[in-house]
């Protein structure tokens, strides 16, 4: 996909950007597939697709959650930045930080982040569950993101005390989701869960692999 067929898509879903945003698009893009014929990333039969795949894919979240101004974001499990350096490059008031247990990654993400200029990038060679043992960090979130990570129960259990009471849980999920949205409801009843399909125009292959994105709010 060639940069003004990415910027066409975007400004069509209501996410318009700049061209100093388009520019540090473009450098994440080459960044990623250099960086990962050395350290795998993303799948490397996607690398040919990594802005529909992986940056529009991220870049839904906006079309469908309205996030507030200077929110103060987690990404759980970033891997290559995904969703929060996309999210971040579009909303450059967003303060974003990104974790992930492997080293590897997390230093490479760091790297991607720096080269955006944006200061609202930080990232942590960190599990969730170990985020949670510093008190400084309890109810710290107005949103946490997560992308292909794990079962939405196991996300909730990591990170429920990270949230703000008005913050709200966004991850991006695929298929039916029945029983997976079944078991998070039965250990957390009290909280509002809202499953929404994904329709975006330019990008087919969400709506036909059922990509989802799935909105969670303490009650």
């Amino acid at each position: 996909m060639e940069i003004t067929e990415f910027w066409t898509i975007c400004s069509s879903n209501g996410i318009i950007l700049e061209l100093e945003q388009l520019n540090q698009f473009e450098r994440y893009y080459d960044e990623l597939v250099y960086w990962n014929e050395k350290v795998n990333l993303i799948s490397r039969k996607d690398v040919e697709n990594i802005y529909e795949k992986h940056i529009l894919h991220s870049l839904v979240i906006l079309k469908y959650v309205e996030l507030k101004q200077k929110a103060k974001c987690l990404d759980i499990g970033t891997g290559g930045g995904f969703p929060g350096i996309p999210l971040g490059i579009a909303r450059n008031d967003l303060r974003i930080e990104m974790i992930d247990s492997i080293g590897k990654k997390i230093k490479l993400t760091e790297m991607f982040a720096k080269h955006t200029g944006n200061r609202n990038f930080t990232t942590n060679n960190i599990r969730v569950e170990e985020l949670c043992n510093d008190k400084n960090n309890l109810l710290s979130y107005d949103y946490i993101f997560a992308r292909a990570v794990t079962r939405t129960v196991n996300l909730l259990d990591w990170s429920n005390k990270l949230l703000k009471d008005n913050g709200k849980f966004v991850f991006l999920k695929g298929g039916k989701m029945v029983d997976e949205l079944e078991e998070a409801r039965n250990k957390y009843p009290n909280y509002n869960f809202d499953l929404i399909p994904i329709d975006f125009i330019g990008l087919d292959w969400l709506k036909n692999e059922d990509k989802r994105v799935l909105v969670i709010q303490k009650g």
